[in-house]
């Protein structure tokens, strides 16, 4: 009785083969549903538990009682299931696709708690179908939306030795890697999976990058073929997880050919600069280039353009890459590339007049800077950065009114979620002198902005209250600033290196900021304890000397004043506070430090020309020389940049 049953079972089953192969999906899921698979599981686990027995048994010449169900039924009827599940697939039906599925799984394990033994199955298709159910149930999961049950189940493939081919084995890695990336909801590994506790990934990205090494060590290797894929998921979560350097030596070990050599060098460039290597990225793109001109590679000469935007020794440089750059986008004729080359054109050209020592020279590079940033407008006109350029170089030549224009370009752009621009349209308006609008933009950033974006704002705030004179204010919003930075140190918001250090840099800051008030209001213990405070944070601080200094300055202290200014310009030389400083100090001293004086302040004009209190200082010398048609010119000329200056440099 029960071999014709098995019999109909199996008639079945092939007839609801041969309807799924005519694309006959619901009719082959009616045949399928006439098979009674539970009643079936417990046989087809024992039969092949009992195959892994007698195949046991053999080598060691026991005899093993032989069950009634052959492995070709078994296969026939787990491939029924798989089909059933397609067919499902197929109607949309894919959660009772997945369930189905599932079932071919809880079958062999509950048989195979150990895994899948090598050379056991190979005269039968138990194998076959095993591991297309494998491969098939993450996928269903996925298509049904349950995205913890697909990455259980791909978890579930890989911690058994099921017996996998290397294709599907990488495969399978690679897409619980992708999913474990993207999927939007955090997935711990199960207790059970976590054999060493210590070194088990605490996270899915950890996950994912493990998983994603293992591939790419089989890469290089060449175990299997080259996947562009996996590299891209890897660079993606090491970029994320701040390991650039760890990216950069991947990219270092793979094999010639791989990538084209410029493209190589560019990737490596892209890697150092994440890192804050700059100068490294910056010789590695300039030796990826060559020297042929007709072969650059165009995103390397852009990246170049833009590393040069940010050292100062490479600003003339970066003009000419961004000319090359533009002259590569045109011959490809690619008009979005050559707005962003536009743009760094223009940056470069605003940074590097910042630097010349020339008025005329200056005058120059920022009218150019003026014009190339206006074109790069006009064709990246959705690009936020450009109008946010624009508003910077008008600002900085002491076009108010265009300034403010662009950057309410930028604000309108970026929804008002932008740090960077609230900031710069406050120091706008504070330059046209409306402090109380200034704060008015200020108090509208913090309601705009994240929390974690608020330091930098709040120091902004104490300033603008300092300049109206309300010091007992601008202590009042310093203190919750502080307690804002405790926080964020207590919550561990901070993840990365340069985020940990921008906060120690604004905390000291607030410090010496908080120095100079209690100077002003002649505390001279409570501004002692914050110069203390801020040089805590780092002795080599040319900002904390020149605290220290003014605080020395203000107690009459004058030598002690000087050595401070004086050790503020051995580490820095071009720090124009301290220079000015140092020449307010030396004209108190007399006479005969006159001539010293007047060249500190000359040297602090040539690097800052719009340095309204280096003419009012430089003034009262000429004055005291007796050369008072200068003076006169001076004290206009203080006068005239007083009221256009913001209370903090717009760069």
């Amino acid at each position: 009785m029960d071999a014709l049953s098995l019999n109909y079972v199996e008639a079945r089953a092939l007839l609801g083969r041969l309807e799924y192969q005519r694309g006959n999906y619901a009719a082959a899921l009616q045949v399928f549903r006439g098979i009674d698979i539970q009643s079936l599981i417990p046989k087809m686990t024992k039969s092949i538990a009992d195959r892994v027995q007698r195949q046991k048994a053999r080598f060691k010449s026991q005899k093993v009682q032989r069950n009634t169900m052959s492995m070709h039924s078994v296969s026939l009827l787990l491939e029924a299931i798989l089909l059933k599940a397609r067919s499902l697939e197929q109607l949309g039906l894919t959660k009772e696709a997945a369930k189905e599925c599932n079932a071919i799984l809880d079958i062999v394990e509950d048989a195979l708690p150990k895994g899948l033994p090598v050379g056991v199955f190979g005269d039968c298709k138990l194998q076959e179908m095993f591991h297309k159910a494998l491969e098939l149930l993450p996928v269903l999961w996925k298509k049904a939306g349950c995205l913890e049950e697909a990455i259980a189940s791909y978890r579930r493939a890989l911690v058994k030795p099921w017996n996998l081919d290397v294709k599907s084995l990488c495969a399978i890695q690679k897409d619980l890697a992708a999913t474990l990336l993207y999927c939007g909801i955090e997935t711990p590994l199960p207790p059970h999976f976590q054999i060493l506790s210590a070194l088990s990934p605490k996270s899915n990205i950890e996950e994912a990058i493990l998983l994603l090494l293992i591939l790419m060590e089989k890469l290089i290797f060449r175990e299997i073929i080259w996947d562009p894929d996996i590299m891209n998921h890897l660079a993606f979560a090491l970029s994320i997880s701040d390991c650039c350097d760890v990216l950069a030596n991947i990219v270092e070990k793979l094999l010639p050919g791989v990538y084209h050599r410029a493209e190589r060098w560019y990737l490596l460039s892209l890697c150092y600069y994440s890192d804050g290597q700059n100068d490294v990225a910056l010789n590695l793109l300039k030796n990826g280039l060559g020297r042929s001109k007709k072969c650059y590679h165009l995103p390397s000469v852009l990246l170049a353009a833009k590393l040069c935007t940010q050292s100062p020794k490479s600003f003339k440089e970066g003009i000419n890459f961004a000319y090359t750059a533009m002259e590569l986008a045109d011959s490809h004729g690619d008009v979005h590339l050559m707005g962003v080359a536009m743009h760094l054109l223009g940056v470069s050209y605003g940074l590097h007049a910042r630097c010349s020592v020339s008025d005329k020279e200056r005058l120059f590079l920022q009218n150019d800077s003026v014009k190339w940033l206006r074109k790069a407008a006009m064709i990246e006109k959705e690009n936020p950065e450009v109008a946010f350029s624009l508003g910077l170089a008008a600002a900085v030549s002491r076009d108010l009114n265009a300034a403010l224009e662009s950057l309410r370009d930028y604000l309108h752009m970026t929804t008002g979620s932008s740090v960077k621009g609230w900031r710069l349209l406050a120091l706008v308006v504070s330059a046209g002198q409306s402090l109380s609008e200034a704060e008015t933009v200020i108090n509208l950033a913090l309601d705009e902005t994240v929390e974690l974006d608020h330091i930098g704002l709040l120091r902004l705030k104490c300033k603008l209250q300092i300049v109206q004179g309300r010091p007992t204010q601008a202590i009042e919003t310093y203190t919750f600033l502080f307690a804002l930075i405790q926080a964020q140190k207590r919550s561990q918001t901070m993840k990365s290196v340069s985020e940990v250090m921008l906060c120690k840099r604004l905390e000291a800051e607030a410090w010496q900021d908080l120095s100079y008030i209690y100077t002003g209001l002649r505390l001279w213990s409570d501004a002692s304890i914050c110069v203390n405070k801020a040089m805590s944070f780092g002795a080599y601080s040319p900002t904390n000397w020149h605290a220290a200094g003014s605080l020395f300055e203000a107690r009459q202290q004058y030598v002690e004043a000087l050595i401070s200014f004086f050790v503020a310009l051995t580490i820095e030389p071009d720090h124009v506070p301290s220079l000015v400083s140092a020449a307010v100090v030396l004209r108190e001293l007399g006479k005969k430090c006159l001539p010293l004086a007047r060249s500190f302040l000359m040297h602090a004009l040539r690097l800052d020309p719009t340095n309204h209190e280096a003419w009012m200082n430089l003034g009262y010398i000429s004055k005291i020389e007796g050369s008072l048609a200068h003076a006169a010119d001076c004290f206009q000329a203080a006068f005239d940049l007083e009221q256009t200056s913001p209370i903090q440099d717009f760069a």
